[in-house]
Order: C-alpha cells, then structure tokens, then sequence
C-alpha cells in the first residue's frame, strides 16, 4: 500500500520460527524413531530428507552443517545398530547435501535478483506515484494505492496533486491494461501534468497537453495487441479562494462529494474525451463547476474501487458506503475504505486501486493571492454553471 507522505515499503513477513527451524526438528524425530524403533523398520534412511528440507529455506553453510550432523547421527545408529546399511544411507545423506547446498545457492541468486528488480520498481513508483503533501494551503489530502499483483509495487493507475497560482489542481487517472508499458504511460501522463498544471491558467489546456504527451508516448511505444491504449483521467481545480470546485472530466468515475451527511455524485454535463482518443472523436472538453464548502469531503477514485467484487459476485457499493461515513480526516477516510475493500473482497483484488480523498478547510487571509482574470477571459460561475470550451 501507498499513502500519502513518506513512502514506507512494507516488508513481507517472513516464515516463522518454527517453520524456519523444521529441518532440525524433522532430524530429531527421524533420529528419534531410528533409535527407539525395531531396526527392521530403518526410520534412518529418512535422514537425507532433512538437508533437503533446509536448501529450501537455509543459506549454504547451515545446510551443510545439518547434513554432517545428519552423516554422524547415522554413523552412531550403525554403532548401535549394525545392520542399518550404513553406508547406503550415509552415501544418500552426503549426496542430498550436495544438491540442497547447489540449491540454496541458485535460491539465494534469485531472491538477490528479486530484491534488485523491486528496487527499481520502488524508483518506478517514486517517478509516477512521488509522495503528495497532506495538506496545501487549506486543502487536506490523502492518496492511496494498492497493487492488484501481490509482488507489484505500482500499475497503470496513478494520481497526482500540485499547488499552482491558479488553485491546487488534482489528478487521477487509468491507463487500459497492465505491466510495464502501462507504467510508462501513466508516468508520460503525471510527467505532462506536473508541467502543464504551473503553465496553463485554464484546465482545457492541461488536458489538451496530457492527451498529446499520452498520443506520443503510444506512437513511440504503440501497444502490442490490437487494442489501442488510452487513459480517463479526472483533473480538479480548487481555487484558493471561493466555495467552488472545476473538475474536467475525461471518461473516468465521477467524484462523490459528502457534505453535510448528504451524498452528491459529481456527474459531468458532457463527457470529455479520453486521454489519446481526442484526434479521433474531437477535443471538445467540458468544465463543471460544483459547490464546495469547508468541511466537504471529496472522494476521487479509480474503476478498480467500485469494481471489487465479493466472492458471490456483488460489486462494492461505493455511494451506499460513502453515504454512510461520519465528518472524518481524509486519512481515516481512506483507511476506512481500505480495511472495507479488503474485507467486501476477502483479500483479493482483481484490479490496481488508487483514491484521492480531499476536504477543504477554511480559508486562510490570504486576500490577493487569487491571480486576476485576464481580458476577455469568460468567468466561471460558482453556482453549478457548466461552461464549454
């Protein structure tokens, strides 16, 4: 999981002590039985079998050193025992330490592989998913993330927040399909945004630079199948000052707003075109303009959040749940949703998950840092007023 913040990489937990110490426990019963069984039913030609249980957990030397336990145990039951086949047993004890000592080292190159490869999917995810403040100017922010593939630190959703002379402007978004070229249009896009949300005073314009940034990255990276590859994204703008919210819409869910106990779903007007698609449906985008007080909660979300599914099949309602959560920090807000997802879904998530939630605090005396309305520029109203462009 990705929160807000610090990233913190969670380490997996790793076998526990018992498990860990099942090669030596398998020695002594085995060595166990070997002594206090009639020598007809030779339990001592069991004892190869525990090096090899420890090449699959144990670094090298302490496999070999079972091993040459495991060959003098045998060589005492001979003492006590003489008609063991001491010899055929104990040629059978050095032979699988051989083996279990090659083994855990082939183990040992490939978990060093793997902890390189995760290295640079933790860099991957600092490039497309960095770390967002939790709170700008009087805008408090939350972000989660949550990999469908369990060994997967990010996937094609991604999100972002900046702090801009124009308001603080939010991203969310997805990218159809999955794996490493997923990643690489998502960061093309959040690269895009970064830039595009200082230098453009209007929200058409951001979009319009994220769809051409998506449309080169897939000429220079065209997909493998037959599939074209696009993104929706959801851009935000909350101005510094005034009870309103923009939000330029580009086929992805619509927001949920809670204010005041009451639900509110952010539907657009008129939908905007997905990210890489304008060139073949037309770049006619659309700007909703919403009521935003302090103490809302703005809920942001990917597709993969209201289509978990439980075990029957039933989706996760979302609204229903969102409906029902009590005046919360944004933090306890996603933490609510992330135990919940969990739990509808039994641990099992069939798509990546990202959610940004937002409220709004109340304004700082901040008179004067709104920039000014350029000549001739059309003025967004705050009362619900959906203007094209």
């Amino acid at each position: 999981m990705i929160e807000s913040g610090r990233p913190r990489l969670r380490r997996r937990p790793g076998p526990g002590r018992l498990v860990r110490l099942s090669p030596v426990i398998l020695t002594v019963v085995i060595a166990s039985l070997a002594y206090n069984t009639p020598p007809e039913m030779a339990f001592s030609r069991l004892l190869p079998a525990a090096p090899a249980l420890a090449g699959a957990m144990w670094p090298i030397l302490p496999t070999i050193l079972l091993g040459t336990v495991c060959l003098l145990l045998m060589i005492g039951l001979s003492l006590v025992f003489p008609d063991l086949g001491t010899w055929w047993t104990a040629a059978g004890i050095v032979a699988v330490t051989v083996a279990a000592a090659y083994g855990s080292h082939v183990r040992l190159q490939r978990e060093r592989t793997l902890f390189q490869v995760r290295l640079v999917a933790d860099a991957a995810q600092q490039v497309v998913l960095s770390p967002m403040p939790r709170r700008i100017g009087n805008v408090e922010i939350e972000s989660l993330y949550l990999a469908a593939a369990a060994e997967a630190r990010i996937g094609g959703d991604f999100y972002e927040g900046v702090d801009t002379p124009y308001g603080v402007r939010l991203l969310i978004g997805d990218v159809r399909g999955k794996g490493l070229p997923a990643v690489g249009a998502a960061a093309a896009i959040v690269n895009a945004f970064r830039e595009a949300a200082y230098g453009e005073r209007d929200l058409v314009d951001v979009a319009r630079r994220l769809d051409a940034s998506s449309t080169r990255y897939n000429a220079a990276f065209p997909p493998e199948g037959p599939m074209e590859r696009f993104a929706t994204a959801l851009l935000v703008e909350i101005p510094h000052r005034g009870n309103r919210i923009d939000i330029l819409n580009c086929g992805h869910p619509p927001p949920l707003l809670l204010h005041q106990g009451r639900l509110r779903i952010l539907e657009t007007a008129a939908p905007s075109p997905l990210l890489s698609l304008a060139e073949l449906i037309g770049d006619d985008y659309t700007v909703d303009t919403f009521d935003l007080s302090p103490g809302d909660l703005l809920l942001l979300y990917t597709d993969g959040i209201a289509e978990t599914r439980a075990r029957d099949g039933e989706f996760f309602p979302l609204a229903a749940w969102m409906r029902r959560q009590p005046p919360t920090p944004p933090r306890d807000l996603l933490g609510a949703l992330h135990r919940d997802l969990v739990r509808h879904s039994r641990g099992r998530l069939d798509d990546d998950i990202a959610a940004l939630a937002v409220r709004l605090g109340e304004h700082p005396d901040t008179a004067g840092t709104l920039p000014q309305t350029q000549p001739g520029e059309p003025e967004k109203s705050p009362d619900g007023d959906v203007e094209k462009r």
